[in-house]
């Protein structure tokens, strides 16, 4: 079993605003994240510790400006909490075992699909191609990538 956990090192390694995102709880302006348009098949890990977080069978456009999923592809590396910032009452996402801020998730997402929508910003994550999930350790959740 993979051990997950933030890394000093990725830390010190990450971008400007993967860092602000990821360990300030920023936000990446709407429309402005790599994987808003990605359509490739694969799954998203945290860009901190590498846990695995959603599929890419369970993103969606919700046109909300940031990638959209219905799901986490693994509840148990996902932490809601209570996010009362901006004057509003919110659930905010993050990380089990990378800590990362990740987005919020609301209860307006496809209702066939649970109702659910988890907007995530891109800068939290790094995205496996479906051909290199099994070369990066990750080939028991292609099952769930379409």
């Amino acid at each position: 079993m993979t051990k997950y956990e933030k890394n000093p090192d990725v830390v010190a390694a990450l971008d400007e605003m993967q860092f602000y995102v990821t360990q300030k709880s920023g936000t990446e302006r709407p429309g402005t994240g790599a994987y808003l348009s990605n359509k490739e098949p694969g799954i998203y890990v945290d860009i901190v510790s590498g846990e695995p977080l959603f599929a890419s069978s369970d993103k969606y456009d919700s046109g909300c400006g940031w990638p959209s999923f219905t799901k986490p592809i693994e509840p148990a590396h996902i932490t809601e909490l209570t996010d009362k910032t901006l004057g509003m009452t919110r659930v905010e996402v993050r990380s089990t075992h990378g800590d990362s801020h990740l987005g919020h998730v609301f209860p307006d997402g496809p209702k066939e699909r649970g109702g659910l929508r988890y907007c995530i910003n891109s800068a939290a994550l790094r995205f496996i191609a479906f051909d290199d999930m099994e070369d990066e350790g990750y080939g028991a959740y292609r099952d769930q990538v379409e």
